[in-house]
């Protein structure tokens, strides 16, 4: 239809062509060609929506669509151009932040490491130091005239109370592989240790050091029976050893044993160390309880749980050592023990 109106043209004469462009350009169609292609126009009316189908108009929907979607997108990928700037730029800002952080930490560490090197200097130093001053210390506690000159100027009992707090710590400090092994005898913490303990152990040699010691020192004499109580057997035997001469000393008081003997830990602590292991601190454990067994009030007090059998089967057993020092000592508290018995017995009957 649409060929037929391609292929014929309208039949236009010279004179008309010529005075049509002096009217305005109006032109001069045949009746029979304007009816012809008004029938065609109407027949393109008709048939259009026909040929316009629904797909196509749905297409059109689409083509829109997909447009404004388009439109869309392309906002929504230069907004995010623009946020991937600004993200690029902090990303760079952090970089480089953290690039300085990094500097500054190994900068850190340099100084760390210089710091703790010179720390440990000052600790071997003042472990150096501490350690001489304990052991002249310890040396000066030896003389009688000493002891009260320390007693006279009335600084005993601050010394007495940084020792008991050190010795605590140095006791509680120790983990359990350090308790399972040889102690080093060469370490200055050690030895500063010890010659603590030591000094202790010589002021309570001394008369009044030892009254000292049981009027106005409890609290010193209920630390030394509790560290010993923490330490396992065959741990530090020469500073267990210290202690038990520092608590034997005092015992030899009666005043000093009559504290002692109200400490509840006492006798237990006795027991247990017995069967410490090592010799030198079961032969100071049996001075101890030799000490106890001499003291008549002290026996009201403590007499039913030294009469345990366990207890004397626990010295009959240490009358065999190799030890003759510890032998002869068990043997002497073994006869103490069955005197006490005996005595009982006898008090018992009547």
């Amino acid at each position: 239809m649409s060929a037929s109106l391609g292929e014929k043209s309208l039949p236009l004469s010279h004179g008309a062509n010529m005075k049509a462009s002096q009217q305005d350009d109006f032109v001069r169609v045949r009746k029979r060609d304007l009816e012809k292609l008004t029938t065609e126009v109407m027949q393109l009316r008709e048939f259009l929506p026909r040929v316009l189908k629904a797909d196509l108009i749905e297409m059109l929907h689409k083509a829109r669509a997909a447009q404004t979607m388009k439109e869309q997108l392309v906002q929504e990928q230069e907004k995010l151009q623009q946020e991937c700037l600004h993200l690029q730029s902090r990303l760079d800002a952090a970089q480089t932040e953290c690039q300085k952080e990094r500097e500054e930490k190994l900068l850190l560490r340099e100084q760390l490491w210089q710091s703790d090197a010179e720390l440990q200097q000052q600790v071997d130093f003042c472990s150096g130091l501490g350690s001489a001053a304990g052991g002249l210390l310890w040396s000066c506690s030896a003389s009688e005239d000493a002891v009260t000159r320390w007693l006279a100027d009335g600084k005993l009992q601050a010394f007495l109370s940084v020792a008991a707090h050190t010795l605590e710590s140095f006791v509680r400090s120790l983990d359990e592989e350090a308790k399972t092994q040889t102690e080093d005898h060469t370490s200055q913490e050690h030895q500063f240790v010890l010659a603590l303990a030591g000094t202790i152990t010589n002021i309570a040699a001394v008369t009044c050091g030892r009254d000292f010691l049981s009027s106005s020192a409890h609290v010193l004499l209920d630390t030394l029976v509790k560290l010993l109580e923490l330490m396992k057997p065959g741990v530090f035997p020469k500073l267990k050893v210290l202690m038990l001469m520092a608590l034997y000393n005092v015992s030899i008081s009666v005043k000093g044993l009559k504290c002692l003997s109200e400490n509840p830990g006492l006798l237990p602590l006795i027991w247990t160390l017995l069967n410490d292991g090592d010799w030198e601190v079961s032969l100071h454990s049996l001075r101890l309880l030799q000490s106890v067994l001499l003291e008549e009030e002290v026996l009201l007090l403590l007499g039913p749980s030294l009469l345990d059998p366990d207890l004397q089967a626990l010295v009959n057993r240490l009358t065999s050592s190799a030890q003759p020092g510890l032998r002869l000592a068990a043997q002497q508290t073994l006869e103490d023990l069955r005197t006490l018995q005996q005595g009982r017995d006898v008090n018992s009957n009547l």
